[in-house]
């Protein structure tokens, strides 16, 4: 007989994915842009890269292990947020093009008809296929093109992660623009930076992903950095733009990105049979979901489903990350509360710790500050009457 074909690393990488997954009858979720831009943001979390990797339903995951997401875009947004894109695109995307043509490339010659191209076809690879195919032709046309929800990969830790941004404009000398259709207003010619920096992160991950197409092309064409955010105007349904520089939020994510684990290590790490299925009985879930390290920060509960498990358990554990990454940076070498709490009150550390140091130097001006406000100065210098010329400036200012 002959003798079976080797198996490729991508094929046995699908393969553990898939069975992470529960089986091949269990679609993959896929990965979107927000999500890209939260995993980026955390890229120390085993966890969610593997599970993201996998395309596990985490909502589903956190509903099995008792502890559901309490965020997500309600019926309504979402709603009002189709309609507003639509009549964006009304026309064939007419207005949009002219919004693109006045906010990004005005010296370029006016659009004088909108030409989109059908980007129908089977599966994500198919529709990505399709879409670098439409990006080619566009980009020899000499003349504005839109792409209506194109399909982009990028690769995340060794595994493909398919986006779909709202849409790509291609301009008449060759380059692309994303764009980003967002149902919150302009009101005066500005928005909500929190909203708009998020707009901007998940713009950022669009343009990564456009780079690696272009760069497969001969000539490579240029991916624009600046993106065009088209909101609602003031209070009204009538669409207005804002070009938005995206490069420093792409440098950070392309950054972050590079640091990720690969995903086929983490799944290598894992004990054999190991599987994500929310219909698995919660205890052998659970030990599943355990065996991957994850590094639970506050940050993540306004981007990850799973942030409410990972909270329990941190607290439980006295993880200091439960704290903040701003906090877990300031401790150094100490990763639980109990250590910090050993290292204040001089049972543990070591004293050349600078961490360990200043833990000890605020716990004895906090004792100091404490004993005086006991004694009755503090009430003594409230009142003039007191002692006050004799405190210190630590404890005066602990006060």
């Amino acid at each position: 007989m002959p003798e079976p074909l080797p198996e490729t690393p991508g094929k046995r990488l699908r393969q553990q994915l898939t069975e992470l997954r529960g089986g091949p009858a269990v679609p993959a979720r896929a990965l979107d842009a927000r999500a890209l831009a939260a995993l980026a943001a955390n890229p120390g979390c085993r966890r969610r890269a593997l599970l993201d990797g996998a395309g596990v339903d985490k909502g589903r995951l956190a509903d099995a292990l008792g502890s559901p997401a309490a965020f997500g875009q309600s019926q309504f947004a979402l709603t009002r947020g189709n309609a507003f894109e639509a009549k964006v695109k009304a026309d064939g995307g007419a207005e949009l093009l002219r919004l693109a043509h006045e906010r990004l490339d005005p010296s370029a010659g006016p659009p004088t008809r909108a030409y989109v191209p059908d980007l129908t076809a089977a599966g994500f690879e198919g529709r990505t296929a399709r879409t670098a195919m439409a990006l080619r032709e566009a980009a020899e046309t000499g003349d504005w093109t839109l792409l209506d929800h194109p399909m982009v990969a990028l690769d995340v830790a060794g595994s493909p992660a398919f986006l779909e941004p709202d849409a790509v404009v291609v301009h008449p000398d060759g380059s692309w623009t994303v764009v980003e259709i967002k149902s919150f207003p302009m009101l005066d010619g500005s928005a909500d930076p929190a909203k708009v920096g998020a707009a901007a992160r998940q713009s950022a991950v669009y343009v990564l992903a456009l780079e690696q197409v272009a760069a497969r092309l001969d000539p490579a064409p240029r991916v624009r950095t600046r993106v065009l955010l088209v909101c609602p105007r003031d209070f009204s349904n009538l669409p207005t733009a804002s070009a938005v520089d995206v490069r420093k939020q792409r440098a950070v994510t392309a950054r972050q990105l590079g640091r990720l684990t690969r995903v086929q290590d983490i799944a290598d790490a894992l004990p054999e049979g190991t599987c994500f299925s929310p219909d698995l009985p919660p205890a052998q879930l659970d030990a599943a979901v355990e065996s991957v390290p994850a590094a639970y920060a506050p940050d993540c509960l306004a981007a990850c489903e799973l942030a409410f498990h990972c909270r329990t358990r941190s607290r439980a554990a006295g993880a200091v990350t439960a704290l903040g990454r701003a906090v877990r940076a300031e401790l150094g070498g100490l990763t639980t509360v109990e250590d910090v709490l050993a290292a204040a009150h001089g049972t543990a550390g070591d004293p050349a710790d600078p961490a360990v140091a200043a833990l000890r130097r605020a716990a004895a001006l906090r004792a100091e500050a404490l004993a005086y406000a006991g004694s009755g100065g503090a009430d003594g210098d409230a009142s003039g009457s007191g002692s006050g010329a004799a405190v210190r400036p630590e404890v005066a200012a602990c006060r």
